[in-house]
């Protein structure tokens, strides 16, 4: 308590130099937690763009060949089955789950004098295994059951719903007619995949709509999520390669079996914000050590000024850890005071900000809800505590080695 009263009554004395000395630690911390929330941000807005879907599927389909093989000459359609999916399962490793579709585009979808036209998707309920992050407001998913017994069922989107039944009506349990045939809606979604346009489908039993449109074995593309542990791209590659020689592809085409694997986009935007945090990092962190500086600078006058006090206190005999215990604490002290409070202002606004873009519903491009994580906010807080003692820590170790007689023959 002694060493502390002796240090908040040199800072009393020197008020104005330990307020502007504060003032650039303070600025430092608050520009650095600023722009980690602005870059928290940004990648959360880069990635909810992503949509509704998890980062690891996998979309396979096909187009027509670009490379003669095995007398087949170019131009040739390529169409996805069933047992491809099965031998997928049987000779592939690594995937976890797997799910044939199919689709139509531009399906009259029919309730009382309502009509709009919408893409239909037929589904089983492994599909929504790898859309798992797709939140269902009302009703259910579709169902093994709903597959086996070819029930006529529809799950419809937010902008079906409401284009349809209109605003704020319960659509579940109601009928309505998907290409002249009549189904139930069993329940709703909303998948911001594509900026709100996925949810401007319609998903019904693949079963189902292998009867309504004569599909039969025939599907348009096959989506599927590796197992942990696995490499998606590798276990992508093995697939291409058991389909083309499935189809007679050569290996060369690229056109005739394409995919999509989400794992390459993901990465590089993963790699691109870890980029931008590091350059945050860099510019936050030379933004507090020019306040560090001055903390050192001050603590190097506080030392020339004191010099004749420490030569005393030497004298009556004071031990170097005694001197530099309380020059350490004073440049602690001064840190961690006015870092704490930049933390804090710094959060304060952020949330602010979040709060606001929350409360009027502004939808930014590539930016929002800003934040800042209980790690980062231990990190600042061991950080200011490190460097506080590094301010002061030469400062404290020059007026320990201060010879007694030297001291008192100081001005």
């Amino acid at each position: 308590m002694d060493g502390l009263q002796e240090i908040l009554y040199t800072l009393r004395q020197n008020k104005l130099r330990t307020a502007l000395t504060a003032f650039g630690v303070f600025w430092g911390i608050l520009m650095l937690i600023l722009l980690l929330g602005a870059g928290r941000g940004m990648q959360n807005g880069v990635y909810a763009d992503f949509g509704s879907d998890v980062l690891d599927f996998i979309v396979v389909y096909t187009g027509t060949t670009s490379v003669a093989y095995r007398g087949m000459g170019l131009g040739r359609q390529i169409s996805l089955t069933l047992d491809d999916v099965d031998a997928i399962q049987r000779q592939v490793k690594g995937v976890g789950v797997i799910s044939p579709t199919n689709e139509r585009g531009g399906i009259a979808i029919v309730y009382g004098d309502k009509t709009g036209n919408f893409a239909v998707h037929g589904v089983p309920d492994e599909f929504f295994k790898v859309k798992e992050s797709v939140p269902f407001p009302l009703g259910r998913k579709i169902n093994p059951l709903d597959d086996a017994y070819v029930r006529k069922i529809a799950v419809i989107g937010t902008v079906v719903a409401e284009r349809v039944f209109g605003k704020d009506v319960d659509p579940v349990g109601k009928e309505i007619r998907v290409n002249g045939v009549v189904m139930k809606v069993v329940g709703t979604f909303y998948d911001k995949g594509n900026r709100g346009r996925d949810s401007e489908r319609v998903y019904i039993p693949i079963t189902t709509f292998q009867k309504l449109f004569g599909a039969s074995d025939k599907i348009a593309a096959i989506w599927l999520r590796p197992q942990a542990g696995f490499d998606g791209f590798v276990v992508e590659e093995k697939i291409i390669e058991l389909l083309k020689r499935r189809h007679a592809v050569s290996p060369e085409d690229r056109r005739a079996i394409r995919s999509f694997n989400m794992a390459e986009p993901a990465k590089m935007v993963n790699g691109l914000f870890l980029g931008i945090n590091a350059f945050i990092w860099f510019v936050g962190l030379g933004t507090l050590m020019a306040g560090i500086v001055g903390v050192s600078n001050i603590m190097i006058i506080t030392v020339k000024e004191r010099t004749r006090e420490i030569g005393i206190r030497k004298a009556l005999g004071a031990t170097p850890f005694n001197i530099v215990s309380t020059l350490l604490l004073e440049s602690i002290l001064v840190t961690s005071i006015a870092g704490y409070a930049g933390l804090v202002v710094g959060v304060g606004l952020i949330e602010l900000v979040s709060y606001f873009l929350n409360s009027v519903g502004a939808q930014l491009p590539y930016f929002t809800n800003p934040e800042i994580n209980f790690q980062v906010a231990i990190t600042a807080i061991i950080l200011l505590i490190v460097v506080g003692a590094l301010a002061g820590l030469m400062p404290a170790l020059r007026a320990a080695k201060i010879m007694p007689i030297e001291a008192m023959r100081a001005d």
